[in-house]
């Protein structure tokens, strides 16, 4: 029980008196004044609604003119507006009697002006008239109770507005008279309630039977009940003498202790408001004076019950009713005025209430009523700001957090993590900054001082209670989280976060560079995904493989061939293995050499195609293995191995780095064959010269001349420069020298002249054999020269005869059919002679010979390739280079003309008759056709 006493009050609602709207003249507006006789009064649909003795119903809009109808022949007793409906429930008397009559109005509808009326019916419970007490319509328009003063209740089901649609029934019988009810809606429940002098019921009208539950054993007056709103959960409120309760359908609620009798009771807004009368000398308020009121005042009292405040009291003469409309209350006096309240705004009952609430430190009223108006919550953190801090001053720190908690959101953290820097109160921080990692609010900085504030409590509980969050509830930021924790030295927790939220940088960091785990480290390097394994391998993979270089190696191998990560259990068969690079691996191995050569032969053996450095790299091991290995049998080995492996064929690209590498080691049979794949021959050679070799020398000559003949030359030249007796090597290279004619005698005996060991005999048999060959040559060629003289002057003698001499052409027989000449006939001067048609159907031009044709298109086609030769010279000058004899291929470019201007005409001008010009051109091209063939 709230006892009344300790309320505070405040004035939270201005009084005015209604006043008519001003005349046309402006002179000063009257108080309004109610018509005479007003009974019963409701409010709803933007009209205050009045009913008097007199029969009307009185309408009073906003703009205060007053309109009205006859509803009754005698009064109107009671009325009902609903206020989601235009529809008007009245109870009077059209005759003397104790015959109230129910009517039901539709104020959208006219009737002659008047709202229609939609039904009548008389309002008895059975068949016993009796005075109507209370009257209360559903707002779905589908009941309507009626309660009366023998303590009947009769209930309409259906639709209230017509008669064929609804049913009426007695739902409550009782000896004490009805002073109040109220329907209840919850969902698709539907309570009534019934209030009596002597009791409380509550009747379930969505179920059969409509069961009821006395609630009480004490009841109220008339007009003392009131429904509240969902604020207070639609609770039935009925006003004693002594105490005010609150009603749930199955239930008794509250009760407040407002002493006083009641005479009226109504909700608004959240306030309940009560007019009581007060025997006692009435209360002082805004409106009061000093003096003493008399008792026959009247007391309207505005509470909050959720605050537990009067909003506003005031004395008033004789209280018609209390209304609600427009967003105000309307006080209706006996007297004929309406005296309105006007609640005022949030924002000064706020300010007017904070100010007085803070200088008396009552700052929970002050956040009730807060809550209460809904103000903002910029406004609330405000209040809370303020609370926080007069606890802080007073040395409440737990109090004083708690409250701060509250301004999380809108108060800067910074103003409240100062504080309690300074005060030095960890535990108190700590729980703001929980609370504010637990709003997702915390920036990295925040998180860094929580991680700080239980390391420094040592409260490893709370510590891994806020880590061990699931993914969905993580609320700070865990790389600023890990960087603390590993600063603090708790490497578990730190590794923890990192595996958990798969920040892999810092796990492998924590692992190898704090905890020193290097298996688990790797192991957590063969679950992660493919480019992260192969980027942390290359950059944490020099340590591993110091710690642990063999589980390192196969780990490599791994990812160089097929990887695919070791806790992917599901989908292992299914994903396609990736593979890195071999190459860029390598460096791993630095101080590793036995782990390195494992690598690449593994590389090599499973992976044909992997990049030329694994090969390389490979080479270059095993050829320093092989140089400084001392066991001749593992040394052999080694030597097979070295040089298998460049026989694979895998250096053609890099020759010359394979080159050196055989060069930097001393491996000899590596070295001579590359120069052999680099038909390097001369190098072959000079390697066997510089070691003495000999025979080595006259097999790379014999292997190689054919390709390189220089060789021969080099090798007479080295032999000759020897001053130990080398005659059976000389032998052997001028033999072979003679025998390609590859050098020139007197080239040869200047070269050997050097060499003071070698004697005439040496060479007497080449030079005896190479001047026998030289005199049966020159005889040929005397005989070939005395041969060309004697044809050249025969045919100069016949292009003389030509030139001055006719030709008589004797041929008697065709040279194409055989048969006997006959004229018109076609000689030539090659001497054939045709039948003009024989020739016309087997020649191909009419100025060459059909006989001859053949043979002159040869010789043409030799002297036009000649002619293309001439320009020919890149081949001049290589054949002229790669030639033993350079004089003899001058000498044939010199013969085919290359060296001569010619100018050769190929076809007679047409026509029968040639001039002399024309004959003399075809004489040269016939001389040159028949020396041509001559020849």
């Amino acid at each position: 029980m709230a006892a009344y006493l300790q309320w505070r009050r405040f004035v939270f609602f201005d009084r005015e008196t209604v006043k008519e709207p001003p005349g046309p003249d402006g002179a000063g507006a009257k108080h309004f004044a109610l018509p005479p006789g007003i009974a019963v009064c409701d409010s709803g649909r933007g009209s205050l609604v009045f009913g008097d003795i007199l029969r009307q119903i009185w309408f009073l809009p906003r703009s205060l003119q007053l309109s009205s109808f006859q509803a009754y022949k005698l009064r109107v007793t009671h009325l009902y507006q609903l206020k989601q409906h235009s529809i008007l429930v009245s109870v009077g008397e059209d005759e003397e009697g104790i015959n109230p009559l129910v009517k039901v109005w539709n104020l959208e509808k006219r009737d002659g002006g008047n709202p229609l009326c939609t039904r009548i019916f008389p309002a008895i419970p059975g068949n016993k008239p009796t005075v109507v007490s209370c009257l209360t319509v559903h707002e779905n328009l589908n009941f309507m109770a009626i309660g009366f003063a023998d303590g009947s209740v009769v209930l309409t089901k259906g639709d209230i507005t017509r008669d064929r649609h609804s049913k009426t029934q007695i739902l409550h019988e009782g000896n004490y008279p009805v002073t109040g009810l109220a329907f209840r809606q919850s969902g698709k429940t539907t309570h009534l309630f019934v209030v009596t002098t002597e009791n409380i019921q509550s009747y379930m009208l969505s179920v059969k039977d409509y069961p009821h539950l006395e609630l009480d054993t004490h009841g109220c007056g008339l007009r003392c009940s009131s429904l509240s709103d969902p604020s207070q959960d639609l609770q039935f409120i009925v006003a004693g003498n002594e105490c005010v309760y609150l009603y749930q359908p199955d239930e008794r609620g509250p009760c407040f202790a407002f002493e006083g009798q009641k005479l009226i009771v109504h909700w608004y807004r959240g306030y309940l408001i009560i007019v009581s009368k007060d025997r006692k000398t009435s209360p002082k308020s805004e409106f009061a004076g000093n003096e003493a009121q008399n008792s026959d005042k009247q007391v309207l009292n505005i509470y909050d019950l959720c605050n537990k405040f009067i909003a506003y009291s005031s004395i008033f003469d004789d209280i018609v009713d209390v209304l609600a409309e427009w967003g105000s209350l309307y006080v209706l006096t006996r007297d004929g005025k309406i005296h309105v309240l006007q609640e005022k705004d949030t924002q000064t009952k706020l300010e007017a209430r904070k100010s007085m609430l803070f200088r008396k430190n009552l700052f929970e009223m002050a956040i009730n009523l807060a809550k209460s108006h809904h103000l903002d919550s910029d406004g609330l953190s405000e209040i809370f700001r303020q609370y926080g801090d007069h606890l802080y001053n007073k040395g409440n720190h737990d109090g004083a957090i708690q409250q701060y908690i509250r301004t999380i959101g809108k108060l800067e953290p910074s103003y409240v993590i100062r504080k309690f820097l300074d005060a030095q109160r960890i535990h108190n921080l700590t729980a703001y900054l929980q609370t504010l990692h637990l709003q997702s609010l915390a920036n990295a900085d925040h998180t860094t001082l929580l991680l700080n504030c239980y390391t420094k409590l040592k409260d490893s509980s709370k510590l891994e209670e806020f880590i061990k969050t699931s993914d969905s509830e993580v609320r700070f930021d865990v790389e600023t989280a890990i960087k603390v924790l590993r600063q603090a030295g708790y490497y578990s927790h730190a590794v923890y976060l990192a595996e958990k939220h798969e920040h892999h940088e810092w796990y492998l960091k924590i692992q190898l560079e704090d905890i020193k785990n290097y298996q688990e480290a790797l192991h957590y390097i063969g679950k992660l995904p493919f480019e992260q394994a192969e980027s942390n391998m290359k950059r944490y993979g020099k340590i591993l493989m110091h710690h642990v270089p063999n589980e390192t190696t196969e780990l490599l191998k791994i990812l160089c061939t097929d990887y695919r990560p070791s806790g992917d259990s599901e989908g292992h068969g299914m994903l396609e293995g990736k593979k890195a690079n071999s190459e860029e691996f390598i460096p791993v191995f630095a101080n590793n050499s036995r782990e390195l050569k494992a690598f690449l032969e593994h590389m090599t053996e499973v992976q044909a195609d992997s990049p030329q450095g694994v090969y390389d790299t490979l080479l270059e091991l095993r050829l320093q293995n092989w140089a400084h290995e001392q066991d001749e049998q593992i040394k052999e080995k080694l030597h097979n191995e070295a040089l298998t492996l460049l026989k694979s064929g895998r250096f053609k690209t890099v020759f010359d780095k394979a080159l050196v590498l055989c060069q930097m080691h001393n491996f000899k049979d590596g070295v001579l064959y590359l120069y052999e794949q680099g038909k390097l021959f001369q190098q072959i050679m000079h390697y066997h010269m510089q070691n003495e070799q000999y025979k080595k020398v006259i097999e790379v000559c014999e292997l190689y001349g054919d390709q390189e003949a220089c060789l021969w030359e080099q090798a007479l030249g080295y032999f000759a420069r020897k001053e130990e007796d080398c005659k059976e090597y000389v032998a052997a290279v001028l033999k072979h020298i003679e025998n390609k004619n590859l050098m020139p005698p007197l080239l040869v005996v200047q070269t050997l002249a050097h060499n003071s060991t070698a004697t005439l005999s040496v060479i007497k048999d080449y030079l005896v054999n190479k001047l026998q060959k030289q005199s049966r040559q020159v005889e040929q060629d005397e005989q070939r020269i005395q041969k060309y003289r004697e044809e050249t002057t025969r045919i100069r003698q016949e292009i003389e005869e030509l030139k001055a001499s006719p030709k008589i052409f004797q041929k008697t027989k065709c040279s194409i059919c055989t048969s006997a000449l006959e004229l018109p006939s076609v000689h030539f001067l090659c001497g054939h002679s045709f039948h003009q048609h024989c020739f016309e159907s087997y020649s191909e031009s009419d100025s060459e010979c059909p006989t001859c044709m053949p043979e002159n298109r040869k010789v043409m086609d030799m002297i036009r390739a000649q002619e293309q030769k001439r320009d020919l010279h890149d081949q001049f000058q290589h054949q002229l280079k790669c030639s033993n004899d350079g004089f003899s291929v001058v000498a044939d470019y010199f013969g085919r003309g290359v060296f001569n201007k010619l100018t050769l005409i190929t076809d007679l001008p047409s026509g029968k008759a040639a001039t002399r010009e024309t004959l003399e051109a075809g004489l040269q091209r016939e001389l040159l056709i028949h020396t041509k063939r001559s020849t």
